[in-house]
């Protein structure tokens, strides 16, 4: 019996990423003069209540990365990122109150005041 071995599968995520964030972000690799970066979103311990975003544009993809596209954008995700961000979705506000990127995560139990952490 001989052993075949199966493509590696390309993993996938369910964070969101609007249209208007998608667009955003086209805009800030445009300015770079960069088409190789990919938007990269990941929780890690810290803040004030106990996990903290992390949104960064990265050029590697690392073993284990889950990745989707949105209007040409790509943005991943590590595997030790994906449950906690399962359903999230990146929006971009503009408004007087607001500006940058905001992050919608049905998983956060309650967040700090300044809405950087979560737990």
């Amino acid at each position: 019996m001989s052993q075949t071995t199966a493509p590696t599968e390309e993993l996938s995520h369910e964070v969101a990423l609007t249209d208007v964030a998608a667009g955003k972000v086209k805009a800030l690799l445009e300015q770079e003069g960069r088409d190789d970066l990919r938007l990269r979103v990941a929780v890690q311990p810290g803040g004030c209540s106990g996990l903290i975003y992390q949104l960064y544009f990265d050029e590697r993809m690392l073993d284990g990365d889950a990745v989707r596209e949105f209007e040409g954008v790509e943005v991943i995700v590590d595997k030790m990122s994906v449950p906690y961000l399962a359903g999230a979705t990146i929006d971009f506000a503009d408004t007087i109150e607001k500006q940058g990127f905001t992050i919608d995560n049905p998983n956060a139990g309650g967040s700090c005041a300044c809405g950087d952490s979560f737990s």
